[in-house]
């Protein structure tokens, strides 16, 4: 078994609506079938007896080792503890090769689970060892540094549920929520509204203290200190009980509480020193240890924090029993868990000293024995939920703390006997206000209710209604796309919207190109919803992105398919018939949102068969106002766009709007057909966005259709007087679309200059002269600077038998290079003829065309 190609699909794609790892795996004759395969599936159960069924019940056909291969992927991430659950094995057209499908929830995973399957089946092949514990392990350990942490997945989980897109833009938890102006950023809880200043504010503890007691909420009195000697003075000065910590430590870090001794203080000044150059000495205030967040301006949760500690059972060692506490499985390391190990380091040891115990005493039947004095979650201790049970007074405290600070998320460590009362009441004070606080006692109490802080901070992002989108709109099909794209992108922008779009000639924002060449993939995509200055996104979407790595968004508002013809790189990544591409090409159009349309060509069956599919809204269009479909979809009181007298009809029920093709100048006066349904896409697609009519009339009548609006999309030139046409038409469909246009042009001769893409099929290239020889009475053919694949003159052989049955063509000539061929067609031109010029490298060509027909 061979694995060839894989690849991640990080958006909705051919296979589902998950993100998934898409595998080439190729099987020998044998491995075509595991019956074939001696003691094969017992050496596999024997190695990982939690695979699935390789067949389930019922069914006789053969199961190919691909097939197991993609149960071991998914099963191994299942055990692993990943929420996985989709996987397929599909054969291609050619024997023994299969595309396997797995899905995962963090990519390395996935990929690492992917490699460990195959060495699963290996090993189940040859009846050698392989250690499924150690994979397992393996993969847990990934997932858990790969994997979101509590705080921020929890914010996460929040978005999701009201159906905020999220993307995670590092390893780390940077998240972006909303698309374009609309997006909102975070990392862990803190939120972009989080200031730096604040931040910097809330690590100077001293600093902290101040503001605090200005703002008339009780601290302990404290100083810094620059020595263990300054820290004995400082200690005197307070004259009781004091708290260590560093100046500018968080979670817990170096911190010592309830220090009654010299001893005690010299050690504790010594843990602060390792984290921070400052060291803090403040009054120790008795009582309970209470973390209450506040988001925005109230408070949302609060929970007592309780030291680490153990029971005595009489037997055991301090060491013994701590090591027991640990091996719950609530407890990890780090924060991927509820709770954290218990450190057993020198400060655990000290506070046992304070005991008159040692890491190998054993502590009496019931004796509670502490291992730290602060309570914090990192360290190793438990928290209980109190939010129920806090005095609105101290509420108002926290608040009070958190605005002095200027946070927006805060976590507010108090020092109180209990939360009933105010701190005031009961000699209670802040002792820290933190930035970035951990949300996960609140998440997932030891003990207690939890408490839903993602959604409360994710509603200080988004107001209720507020979903974090922008008008999304996508364009797929074979012809058309790019046309359609810009038109729609025109009429949006017309319409005082900033509009982000990507087509096969780059990206644009605002109407200005940001990147270019072919930007129709995904990548572009998402770039486009990342600027922060676009209200709308209109998306070009091509088969190989789909292909490639899926979809750039999980939902859109609106879904193009323009029509789906031949020639559009059939034979590649096993799309080999034109049903395959439809297929391909309908995921814009699953990927709907209920309340969203897909604008469908009625006159293509292809098309209209993707209605099925939409879980939103369907508007048709077609040239022929009386099309079956067109009726059908009319007579049942949906959209329909068509052409009627001269005009463009949108139809509703009793609501119509007609748009005079004269007034449309892409149309050129309603002579070139396949721009009126270009426009037409364009009208149906900003109608279900609920686009004015008057907006769109506007708009329609300022597009023009020139080299600078609308590269290689039929640019009209003058050339001494004789017309230039230039196109990037490069499929047979495409040809089929431009001849009625050709032959709408009154001229005295007609002249072709045109090449092929290498990576078309032999078929496709040859059809495309087939098309045109019967249009053209002078063809250039040309070999354009990338043969992509094939060798040199092998494109121009392909067209030239294109010719051989060409009645009408008297002249015939080839040339290398695509600039010259330019030249030697316009050598050939008078005034009232014609020339048709199918360009490969758009921009460039276009302005040598230019270049000539202003010299001319």
């Amino acid at each position: 078994m061979q694995v060839s190609r894989i690849r991640a699909l990080r958006g909705p794609n051919l296979w589902s609506r998950h993100t998934s790892i898409e595998a080439v795996v190729t099987c020998n004759e044998a491995e075509q079938d595991i019956a074939r395969l001696k003691n094969f599936e017992t050496h596999l159960r024997a190695l990982f007896p939690e695979i699935a069924l390789l067949q389930l019940a019922g069914h006789s056909e053969t199961v190919p080792l691909a097939h197991v291969l993609e149960l071991a992927a998914l099963g191994l991430q299942a055990q692993a503890g990943c929420p996985v659950t989709f996987s397929r094995t599909t054969a291609t057209q050619e024997p023994g090769v299969y595309q396997v499908v797995v899905e995962y929830s963090e990519e390395s995973v996935g990929r690492r689970a992917f490699a460990l399957a195959q060495q699963l089946c290996q090993a189940a092949l040859t009846n050698a060892p392989f250690d499924v514990t150690a994979a397992l392990s393996e993969l847990r350990e990934l997932d858990e540094d790969e994997r979101l942490g509590p705080s921020t997945g929890a914010i996460v989980q929040a978005a999701a549920a009201r159906h905020i897109p999220f993307r995670r833009l590092t390893r780390g938890s940077l998240v972006q929520f909303g698309w374009g102006s609309k997006q909102r950023r975070i990392q862990a809880a803190e939120t972009d509204r989080s200031s730096a200043i604040a931040e910097s504010i809330a690590q100077d503890k001293e600093l902290t203290k101040k503001l605090l007691s200005a703002a008339g909420v009780p601290v302990p009195n404290g100083r810094t200190v620059t020595d263990a000697d300054d820290a004995w003075a400082a200690m005197s000065e307070i004259n009781a009980p004091v708290v260590v910590k560093p100046a500018d430590g968080n979670q817990g870090k170096g911190v010592t509480v309830n220090i009654a001794s010299r001893e005690g203080l010299e050690l504790a000044y010594a843990a602060a020193r390792k984290i921070s150059a400052e060291v803090l000495v403040e009054r120790f205030i008795p009582g309970n240890d209470f973390r209450l967040l506040v988001v925005g301006n109230r408070l949302v949760a609060a929970a007592r924090r309780d030291p680490p500690l153990v029971i005595g059972d009489g037997v055991h060692s301090v060491r013994d029993l701590v090591a027991r506490v640990n091996r719950d499985p609530r407890r990890g390391e780090g924060h991927a868990t509820s709770l954290t190990k218990i450190r057993f380091d020198e400060i655990a040891l000290a506070s046992l000293a304070t005991q008159e115990l040692n890491a190998d005493s054993v502590p009496g039947k019931g004796a509670r024995v502490q291992l730290r004095n602060n309570a914090n979650l990192s360290t190793g201790g438990s928290a209980t939920d109190v939010t129920d049970n806090v005095h609105p007074e101290l509420a108002a405290s926290a608040v009070a703390a958190a605005q002095m600070i200027g946070l927006d998320v805060c976590g507010i460590d108090v020092q109180c006997d209990n939360v009933h009362q105010s701190l005031q009441q009961q000699g209670g004070a802040i002792i820290e206000v933190n930035a970035a606080p951990g949300l996960r006692m609140h998440l997932q109490p030891s003990y207690g209710k939890g408490r839903a802080v993602g959604e409360a901070i994710i509603s200080t992002l988004f107001n209720t209604n507020d979903n974090g989108r922008i008008p999304l709109l996508t364009v797929a099909g074979t012809n058309g796309k790019t046309t359609t794209v810009r038109l729609i992108a025109h009429i949006l922008s017309t319409n005082n919207l900033r509009v982000g779009m990507t087509n096969s000639d780059g990206v644009y924002i605002a109407g200005k190109r940001i990147d270019t060449g072919d930007c129709s993939g995904p990548k572009s995509a998402r770039n486009v919803l990342l600027h922060p200055d676009v209200d709308a996104a209109v998306l070009e979407t091509a088969r190989g992105g789909i292909l490639r790595e899926g979809l750039a968004f999980d939902v859109c508002d609106v879904a193009v398919v323009t029509n789906i013809g031949i020639g559009d790189h059939l034979g590649l990544s096993y799309i080999s018939t034109v049903e395959d591409l439809a297929v391909v090409k309908q995921v814009v159009v699953q990927n709907v949102a209920p309340h969203g349309t897909a604008v469908l060509n009625a006159a293509d069956s292809m098309c209209v068969q993707m209605a099925e599919v939409c879980p939103g809204n369907v508007t048709f269009f077609a040239m022929d106002s009386q099309h079956p479909v067109i009726a059908m979809h009319r007579a049942q009181g949906r959209r329909v766009v068509f052409v009627d007298d001269k005009h463009i009809v949108a139809v509703h029920k009793t609501e119509q709007y007609r748009f005079p093709l004269a007034a449309i100048p892409l149309s050129r006066n309603g002579s070139i057909g396949f721009q009126i349904e270009n426009a037409m896409a364009a009208i149906a697609a900003v109608w279900a966005l609920n686009v004015d009519w008057q907006i769109i009339s506007s708009a329609l009548a300022t597009f023009i259709n020139d080299a600078k609006t609308a590269p290689g999309r039929f640019n009209f030139f003058d050339y001494q007087g004789a017309s230039v046409i230039a196109d990037y038409a490069h499929n047979p469909d495409a040809m089929l679309a431009l001849v009625p246009a050709i032959e709408s042009i009154t001229a005295n001769k007609r002249v072709l200059v045109i090449s092929g893409a290498g990576d078309r099929r032999d078929i496709d290239i040859i059809g495309q002269t087939e098309i045109l020889g019967n249009v053209f009475d002078e063809i250039i053919l040309y070999q354009d600077q990338c043969q992509r694949g094939r060798k040199d003159g092998e494109v121009l052989a392909l067209l030239r038998q294109g010719l051989q049955n060409a009645k009408r063509v008297r002249y015939v000539e080839e040339i290398t290079g695509e600039f010259l061929a330019i030249d030697q067609g316009l050598s050939r031109l008078q005034a009232g003829d014609m020339c048709l010029i199918l360009i490969d490298q758009i921009d460039a060509a276009l302005a040598h065309i230019a270049q000539r027909v202003a010299a001319s």
